[in-house]
């Protein structure tokens, strides 16, 4: 089978497409024929070296989706739809860049859809993140304030879209002014052009600041995003956008707001349910809800698509088709 290999860190061009055997049939595993996949951010991450003990050679990708073409087990019959995230692809075993994989069955979440696999390859783990962050993390309530900071990210774009069914007002933010518009097309009730001091703007239209924040830049606006939460809020951080992992020189007394709640997500196969899972992708079919893609790839193009990802150009999600 074709995949994309990856035998020491550095820039996308480690990527290399190989031939290697197909993936093995063991009881407890299910090995999928891979139609589509998404790009996440966290593994630009690991191809760049920080991921902590991280074993080469390996194939990367948290995330696929496609069609059953071995379950020992049965749990799964072969041909049917299903996706796979999180629980080690990637990292502790050889993931989704790649014609086929073979994952625990405990990452494997069934669907019927007949949506363009290059939706559904979109939707997995960016719908998961997006709406943990959102129920989970936050407690999101009809009629609350939610700032989304990192807001053309794909899972902003995605966490927008699902604040708005569940009834709250969105803020959300973009460096780039020629994507204010991107973003109220996308469902934005208002957008702030981030400078890095965002809470300063907030203040001054939303006086007692917002119920929820939802980070996704990271450490690197952290502590500004805190003082835009009011009296009792929440702030999450879930993605780490600008590439700072560490939050340097934190002293919680001064950089916390009194009763202002600091959590984090990043959720694994176990928050993404089949019945949720289904009831998204039917509300994706009949228009309910968009999904924003930027830009298909081939897996022969994986490396061009690793270094379009790294130049922060996109207003959505990156999808390989095969």
């Amino acid at each position: 089978m074709k995949a994309a290999l990856i035998e020491a860190p550095g820039p996308p061009d480690v990527l290399k497409i190989s031939e290697l055997p197909m993936p093995e049939s063991k009881d407890g595993w299910v090995r999928i024929q891979i139609k589509a996949f998404g790009l996440n951010r966290s593994e630009m991450y690991t191809r760049q070296g920080h991921t902590p003990n991280f074993i080469y050679p390996r194939v990367l990708g948290i995330e696929c989706v496609g069609l059953v073409d071995d379950c020992p087990s049965g749990r799964f019959p072969v041909g049917s739809q299903v996706a796979a995230i999180m629980g080690g692809m990637g990292r502790q075993f050889d993931g989704g860049y790649a014609e086929y994989t073979s994952v625990p069955e405990r990452c494997v979440i069934p669907f019927t859809s007949s949506l363009p696999w290059e939706v559904l390859g979109a939707i997995p783990e960016m719908f998961q993140t997006a709406n943990g962050s959102l129920e989970l993390a936050l407690e999101l309530k009809k009629d609350e304030l939610l700032l989304i900071r990192g807001g053309t990210s794909s899972v902003g774009m995605m966490a927008t879209q699902i604040a708005k069914t569940m009834g709250a007002f969105v803020i959300a933010t973009t460096r780039n002014p020629n994507k204010k518009d991107a973003l109220l097309e996308n469902g934005a009730d208002d957008v702030f052009i981030d400078d890095g001091n965002l809470a300063q703007q907030v203040r001054q239209k939303y006086e007692d600041g917002v119920h929820k924040v939802l980070e996704l830049v990271g450490t690197k606006t952290l502590r500004d995003s805190l003082q835009c939460a009011r009296l009792q809020g929440i702030v999450c951080q879930t993605g780490i956008l600008g590439n700072e992992w560490v939050w340097k020189d934190f002293e919680p007394f001064l950089d916390i707001p009194p009763t202002v709640r600091l959590t984090c997500y990043g959720g694994d196969s176990d928050n993404l349910s089949q019945e949720l899972l289904q009831r998204f992708l039917d509300n994706v079919a009949v228009g309910a809800i968009k999904v924003n893609i930027d830009r298909v790839f081939s897996l022969n193009e994986i490396a061009d698509a690793h270094a379009y990802m790294e130049s922060n150009q996109a207003k959505g999600k990156l999808v390989v088709l095969l």
